[in-house]
């Protein structure tokens, strides 16, 4: 008897965003805990100025050593467009003609931020028919930009913090106008990259009236992204809640809520303090049940607001008002072990190989294009 072939995964990490370094770090705790007896998986990365390469697959090489992040290098075997219309691999050898490598049968698309988790890459596997993981081409969008998420979410009553968004025509044609707006929103704002993640970009200004901070934090996160969001701070503890997609297609399923503890010494939950302090996390975080069951539903409720698949990550402020607030939905979350996702899912009771055997048996039963 034959013997049965491994599901195929194209693990793809990387990219040209700022937050390439973390998807490195991601792809390489995914291939080091992925059941090789199950899948045979074939790493792609991409490098900073997007050329795929079929890289190594010993996850030593992704890992975070003495303080330096790793990244995709321009080494391995070059790929063009990544998939032909078979979902099969094609690779480009100077001088010759591409040869295909072979089928994969569902990529685990490990990138954050800008073409990665926003929608463009996802366009680009449906139209090569390839299954993979996560959410679908408009959700991906819409929670990568804060501004429509939060319309999005508003409009089904769930509750955000007070926000002002600017566009790069509004910054060009009436930035005085802004910065009124601005000082009218609250005294102390948050100013983001409308469309990057973890906490690249992000300046707190204490004192909204003083334009000249808001001005040089505006330019700041333009420098990730020409769209800035400046959100109104809200007093409180923050929280969050991984959601996954139901196995039966009934309603998602949502972890107990972990509480973020930011190391000393860091004004907010800032890119250092997430990936390079000793932050903690509080799992099952010590709320009232009344409040943990709010955060839940909501998580639940915001997922499906944003027509979310597969997982997300969904960030909350606990108000010291008493009300809960939701500040993000993440559809690919950090995923190293030590992240908030696969963390709060370990304390459920689901442990991290089978955490990425169950998005990739997820994607599996999908149908490849349109979704």
């Amino acid at each position: 008897m034959a013997e049965q072939r491994k599901t195929r995964v194209a693990v793809v990490f990387g990219g040209s965003s700022s937050e390439h370094e973390i998807s490195c770090v991601t792809a390489g705790s995914v291939m080091s805990a992925i059941d090789t007896d199950r899948y045979e998986v074939v790493p792609i990365g991409i490098t900073r100025d997007g050329n795929w390469v079929l890289t190594s697959d010993d996850p030593r090489r992704l890992a975070i050593t003495d303080g330096e992040l790793p990244a995709v290098e321009h080494t391995g075997e070059e790929l063009a467009l990544p998939f032909d219309s078979t979902s099969g691999l094609l690779v480009v050898e100077p001088g010759a003609v591409p040869r295909r490598m072979g089928q994969v049968d569902v990529v685990l698309p490990l990138l954050h931020g800008p073409f990665g988790e926003d929608g463009t890459i996802q366009g680009l596997f449906e139209m090569m028919g390839a299954r993979y993981a996560g959410a679908g081409v408009f959700a991906s969008a819409a929670a990568m930009d804060k501004v429509f998420m939060k319309a999005l979410l508003a409009e089904q009553g769930i509750p955000t913090g007070g926000y002002v968004a600017v566009t790069n025509r509004r910054w060009q044609r009436e930035r005085k106008r802004v910065l009124e707006d601005i000082a009218d929103l609250a005294t102390t704002v948050f100013v983001k990259p409308a469309r990057a993640g973890s906490s690249v970009g992000i300046t707190r200004v204490p004192d909204a009236a003083d334009t000249d901070a808001v001005a040089r934090a505006v330019e700041e996160a333009r420098a990730h992204d020409p769209k800035v969001i400046v959100e109104a701070a809200i007093p409180g503890r923050e929280v969050e809640c991984g959601v996954l997609e139901s196995r039966d297609g009934g309603p998602p399923d949502v972890s107990m809520p972990a509480e973020i503890h930011v190391a000393d010494g860091f004004d907010f939950y800032d890119f250092d303090a997430k990936y390079l302090s000793t932050s903690s996390l509080t799992i099952p975080a010590d709320l009232p049940a009344e409040v943990t069951e709010t955060l839940r539903r909501t998580a639940g409720k915001a997922f499906d607001a944003v027509d979310c698949e597969g997982l997300a990550r969904v960030d909350f402020f606990y108000g010291d008002d008493g009300g809960v607030y939701v500040n993000e939905v993440n559809t690919m979350p950090g995923f190293t072990p030590s992240s908030a996702f696969p963390q709060m899912w370990a304390n459920a009771g689901l442990e991290y190989p089978e955490l990425i055997d169950r998005l990739i048996s997820t994607a599996l039963n999908r149908k490849p294009g349109l979704r």
